[in-house]
């Protein structure tokens, strides 16, 4: 599926520019720092952020532990030189790649990465894709290595479903129901990782967005 296209950023709700200010309004920083808490960076690990978007984690890494090697890779140009931008304001040092979460084998090689992070992306794919890029992610991940992704998982609530209408109007029904519903751990399990969990659960106004932790073995 490398080289097919991809839902922007912000679906078809705003151009790319309005990505962070509109994030921000998801409880980002409380996600995110919670993400970062499972991925536990440590100096000469090898980070990899599939989907990176504007940059925020890459910034976050390199403040948490300056030390770590963290590629970012993304299919969207413009989204990534936005995220260089950043990057280069605030002296962060990170490798840049654009491709397709499906095509990682190919732009990073196999067993490179201490961690595989992804944040707000599987939801914007369709089924085969989400289980594409799994498959990539755990080719480029070394045995004992781990996964960690925050996305929008299981909506529990009437209020955190009716919430998720919003997303759902961005990125279209299809590809985010199964999100909704809860397929994530699913799907992150029939790839091979092992000791799957949904380590934390951040109620939103757009819903709930939960962070995985997974093992390779």
């Amino acid at each position: 599926m490398a080289g097919n296209t991809f839902t922007p950023a912000l679906g078809r709700v705003a151009p790319t520019r309005f990505y962070d200010s509109i994030v921000a309004l998801t409880r980002e920083r409380l996600w995110r720092a919670l993400m970062l808490m499972h991925v536990a960076p440590r100096p000469e690990d090898v980070i990899v952020d599939v989907g990176c978007g504007t940059g925020s984690t890459e910034l976050l890494l390199n403040r948490i532990e300056p030390r770590t090697q963290v590629i970012a890779v993304d299919p969207d140009p413009d989204v990534i030189a936005v995220a260089q931008r950043k990057a280069e304001a605030s002296g962060a040092r990170v490798q840049w790649k654009i491709g397709m979460g499906d095509a990682l084998p190919q732009v990073l090689g196999s067993g490179v990465a201490d961690t595989v992070v992804s944040s707000l992306v599987f939801h914007q794919c369709p089924l085969d894709m989400k289980q594409a890029i799994l498959a990539s992610m755990y080719t480029v991940v070394r045995p004992g290595g781990k996964l960690v992704i925050a996305d929008y998982g299981l909506q529990r609530t009437r209020l955190m479903r009716l919430a998720f209408r919003l997303v759902q109007f961005a990125d279209g029904v299809e590809d985010t129901r199964p999100n909704a519903e809860g397929i994530l751990p699913d799907l992150i399990a029939q790839a091979g990782f092992r000791d799957v969990r949904e380590a934390e659960v951040v109620p939103t106004f757009t819903g709930s967005i939960s962070v995985y932790v997974a093992f390779r073995p």
